[in-house]
């Protein structure tokens, strides 16, 4: 395996003196995904052209010539973002051949401030679920126990810099895609407020909860990338002005802080006794150091999850219409006119978890059934972000362990879809609300599995969660 660099500053500092050069480490990950590929993280490699990229990038760097903040940083990027000439195929058949024509603004700041981009990572189909077992491609594996699932929808993307493929990675979470896999992983994932990061180019699922959020080993590389991403875009108009916080303005935060957990998390039975075991110390950690811990009482925990699914799949609903096997991607070779070119192309080309989403959106939608469905949703979302503020006016953060259990058995979950939509209990609040939401590694628990424990804040206060984040992690 290549060493195994913690941060992005150690990588810089290897290069400035002679350590490594961009080409050997692009060697080194490339020697650990082709030993890994039993994992089925990636959809495809850019070997080739990830090496020409390096040896060029070492040239400038020999000749002292300028380079950006992130040369060096090899990067994944999750198959649901464009990336101009390369395939993008959000996992899925219909979209199993299709080479994007652009670039997404993400992958264009990357590539401005010399990143690397070392491939696609594999995914649930068009990012919906939460163990990566819905993809066309297979299922990803998880390096810690090859058994169980890397988590979902970006478990490729955990998984690549779990088992060090690439320094780095970018997902996307619409419900917790980031910061779950990221838990089941042992690694940093950030759910930036929504709002912040351009999702032009990104392959929609639900527009009004996709964020695009970074993968990471460290918190401090988590804000740099999340610096390079974030601002406003002439191509996103859901694009707040906020000005960004500067990555290398952050540090660890050392102010006492007023921070809830909830109740629920350690009272429920379907929480595992780690998981609750491991949020207890935190909380205990906290206190000891000055911290005020509060439990709360979050008064709508039952509504979260179907409030968040409902909207979601209403939304995925509309946005996979364009899939139709007459603009572009998959088109059944069964057809013979309009019709059953729709019907077939649909049908041969999306999984069944996609179909199911699609098709309860479309009932949510539906004309008998809008009102009490899709309206009284979106009724329940305000509810939930005015609840949401409510507990923030009194408090910094909300600690929660980022999912119920650590990564459970490949197969075992995905007989029943409830109990998988079930996963997002803790994560779907920040994504109702649009608020910032990170996960961070708690250690393992007695079998080796990583846990993760999730904090949320108010909007646009990305840079204090990352300066808490920099201070929880030395707990």
């Amino acid at each position: 395996m290549a060493k195994n660099y913690h941060s992005y500053s150690d990588i810089k500092s290897g290069l400035i003196s002679g350590e490594v050069s961009v080409e050997q480490l692009v060697k080194d990950y490339l020697q650990q995904i082709n030993a890994n590929t039993h994992l089925n993280v990636f959809n495809e490699v850019f070997g080739d052209e990830a090496l020409a990229n390096a040896r060029a990038l070492d040239t400038r760097l020999q000749n002292n010539e300028p380079v950006g903040k992130l040369a060096g940083m090899v990067i994944g990027i999750k198959d649901n973002i464009c990336y101009k000439g390369h395939k993008v195929t959000a996992s899925s058949k219909i979209l199993e051949n299709f080479t994007s024509i652009y670039s997404s603004t993400i992958v264009e700041r990357m590539l401005a401030e010399d990143a690397i981009i070392i491939g696609r990572c594999n995914c649930d189909e068009f990012a919906m679920g939460a163990a990566n077992e819905n993809s066309y491609f297979g299922p990803v594996k998880n390096f810690a126990d090859e058994t169980r699932v890397g988590g979902g929808s970006s478990g490729g993307s955990a998984v690549a810099v779990q088992a060090g493929m690439c320094h780095a990675a970018i997902g996307t979470d619409t419900g917790g895609s980031v910061r779950q896999p990221a838990s089941f992983c042992g690694v940093v994932g950030l759910k930036p407020t929504y709002g912040r990061i351009s999702r032009h180019g990104i392959i929609s699922y639900a527009s009004s909860f996709d964020q695009v959020g970074p993968i990471t080993r460290s918190v401090e590389d988590a804000a740099l990338l999340f610096e390079v991403m974030a601002g406003p875009d002439e191509y996103d108009t859901t694009l707040a002005h906020e000005p960004v916080p500067q990555a290398a303005g952050l540090k660890k935060e050392t102010g006492k802080k007023r921070i809830a957990y909830l109740q629920e998390a350690i009272s429920s039975p379907g929480v595992d006794a780690d998981v609750k075991a491991t949020l207890t110390a935190y909380i205990d950690k906290l206190r000891a150091d000055g911290h005020t811990v509060k439990p709360i009482s979050f008064e709508l925990p039952d509504y979260l999850v179907p409030t968040y699914y409902i909207l979601a799949m209403a939304e995925a609903s509309s946005n996979l219409a364009r899939y139709d096997g007459v603009h572009y991607g998959y088109r059944s070779p069964n057809a013979t006119d309009l019709v059953t070119t729709y019907k077939k192309s649909r049908s041969e080309g999306f999984g069944k978890e996609v179909k199911r989403r699609i098709m309860l959106g479309t009932f949510v939608l539906s004309a008998g059934y809008y009102d009490a469905y899709y309206a009284k949703a979106q009724k329940v979302r305000r509810l939930i972000q005015d609840k949401t503020n409510e507990v923030l006016d009194e408090f910094d953060f909300i600690l929660t362990p980022t999912a119920p259990e650590p990564a459970f058995a490949l197969g075992l979950k995905e007989k029943d879809p409830v109990v998988t939509y079930l996963y997002d209990i803790f994560t779907v609040q920040a994504s109702l609300a649009g608020m910032p939401a990170i996960s961070l590694p708690a250690g393992n628990n007695s079998k080796g599995l990583p846990l993760g424990l999730q904090l949320l804040t108010k909007k646009f206060a990305e840079k204090e969660l990352l300066n808490f984040s920099e201070y929880f992690l030395e707990l």
